[in-house]
């Protein structure tokens, strides 16, 4: 409740990091990484005792990072969202896509160690 308390009213930042890699299983190198780290700002409505009880009889905070569902009974309570709202969920399916359309075609030699991605 304290954590509610606190996010009552309010705006807080979730933050998700992205992190892609082709790794050389034989040199046990990394071929190829990228990293992305994603931001979004949630709001929450002004949480009165009934908001409260709402929230906590769901049990759904209790394996969560940020206490809370927003895919589930806290999204009766979120008064706005800016950004990725699966980076609220736990991973932003948009900017992984776009994470993984940007891979380079990786060739047999680049695997071997004597293509461009080895250099």
């Amino acid at each position: 409740q304290a954590h509610l308390t606190m996010l009552s009213g309010r705006r807080h930042r979730v933050y998700g990091a992205i992190r892609l890699a082709l790794y050389d299983v034989q040199a046990q190198s990394t071929i190829w990484q990228r990293e992305r780290i994603v931001l979004s700002t949630v709001a929450f409505k002004r949480l009165d005792e009934a908001d409260m009880e709402f929230l906590l009889a769901g049990e759904e905070w209790a394996d969560k990072a940020g206490g809370y569902a927003i895919q589930g009974r806290a999204a009766a309570v979120v008064r706005f969202i800016s950004g990725s709202y699966d980076n609220v969920v736990g991973l932003s399916l948009y900017d992984t896509r776009q994470m993984l359309l940007a891979l380079p075609s990786i060739s047999l030699a680049d695997l071997q160690g004597t293509g461009p991605l080895a250099e």
